[in-house]
């Protein structure tokens, strides 16, 4: 693995730390998981199997541990690696369209609503939902939001980060 494409994720994954801790809970301890916004924008830029199964796993960790969801800990790593896979399947099958801004935000709509389903899965199963929170709630009350929102960021963040990595001659993909 080239050491300039690690030191990226990284940073990606860091930010997305950073934005994760930032963003309260907004319904039954569960909040929009602007983490997915930055370990989707790793696999758009640097789509190899190894960078999706890394990102998925730490991100799926991190997140994990800082989760105001009770009992959040597994359910948010399942929910990382398989949406980062999902992910990255989709963006294989649009290549053509994926490294478009336009396909970047629908890609990243997509890849939340799939990990906002696997999240609240896992946790029902897992762990349960707290409160008495049903399923359809917590998916109207905070996914449809978090798609919303990683979307609009996605749209603006893309273009910008590709713009930085063609002028530091990191290669992409």
């Amino acid at each position: 693995m080239n050491t300039r494409v690690l030191v990226v994720l990284s940073l990606f994954v860091a930010m997305g730390l950073a934005l994760h801790g930032i963003i309260p809970p907004i319904f039954g301890g569960m909040k929009p998981d602007m983490m997915l916004t930055m370990m989707f924008l790793g696999i758009l830029l640097f789509p190899h199997i190894r960078n999706v199964f890394l990102l998925g796993a730490v991100t799926g960790v991190l997140s994990g541990l800082t989760t105001s969801f009770p009992g959040g800990l597994l359910p948010n790593v399942i929910d990382k690696i398989v949406t980062a896979f999902v992910f990255y399947l989709l963006v294989l099958m649009i290549k053509k369209y994926a490294s478009t801004v336009a396909g970047a935000g629908v890609l990243t709509a997509v890849g939340t609503l799939v990990s906002g389903t696997v999240f609240l899965t896992a946790a029902f199963f897992i762990v349960g939902l707290p409160g008495g929170a049903g399923f359809t709630a917590l998916f109207l009350a905070v996914v449809l939001p978090a798609v919303a929102m990683n979307t609009v960021a996605m749209v603006f963040i893309y273009p910008i980060v590709q713009t930085i990595l063609k002028r530091s001659k990191i290669a992409l993909n």
